[in-house]
């Protein structure tokens, strides 16, 4: 299990550069936390007392325990950097959750954090692909091979920029609103699912081994 705050990545991305040939290299589910796995809060997370499962999310997370796919999420957690939670909460937070899915038969392979708040210009917001560059120079992740859900265009957006060719918006959270967003049309191409659980499957049904 791996726990990283996102950080300035220059010397990070040049893992695979320095070590040369990576003899194994492993296709990963990409997931954004709030909206995705659990309810979005508009006052933000500040407790475990304010996370809500959605619907089916720790189901999908059990049907892909069994996967060849590493699990990882990629999530801003800019309340740390407001000034209004503490970072070792925020980690607590994170470690509650990855137990919960654990004791409901999933997996989490990985957490990728960016605590900075939008004005701090930081390399691991997204829509940058920091978060996701850097879990797969850690973590020995193909990318071509990879796929990203999340429920808003900033998710979206950090996948391609990553090199993700298969970007994937649910409709919890705020993607059903960020579903009308012109913007979208910018993407090269991205699917659109109800929720985890339905992405899940479709991606499991393609590829059952």
């Amino acid at each position: 299990m791996v726990w990283r705050i996102g950080e300035l990545l220059s010397d990070a991305l040049q893992i695979h550069k320095t070590f040369g040939i990576i003899i194994s290299m492993f296709p990963a589910i990409f997931l954004d936390r709030d909206g995705v796995i659990i309810e979005n809060v508009s006052t933000y997370i500040r407790s475990w007392e304010d996370v809500r499962f959605i619907p089916k999310s720790l189901f999908a997370l059990k049907k892909a325990q069994t996967s060849p796919y590493k699990i990882i999420l990629v999530t801003n957690q800019s309340a740390v950097g407001r000034g209004i939670l503490p970072i070792n909460l925020a980690w607590e937070i994170n470690q509650r959750l990855v137990e919960v899915i654990q004791q409901a038969g999933g997996r989490v392979d990985g957490i990728y954090m960016c605590p900075h708040a939008p004005g701090d210009n930081c390399d691991c917001r997204k829509p940058k692909p920091g978060l996701i560059l850097q879990a797969a120079g850690e973590q020995s992740l193909d990318l071509q091979r990879s796929i990203l859900i999340g429920d808003a265009l900033s998710d979206l957006l950090a996948g391609q920029a990553a090199g993700i060719p298969r970007n994937i918006l649910v409709r919890t959270g705020r993607g059903s609103e960020q579903e009308k967003l012109a913007r979208l049309a910018e993407l090269s191409s991205f699917q659109i699912f109800n929720d985890l659980a339905d992405a899940v499957n479709a991606i499991l049904d393609e590829n059952p081994d």
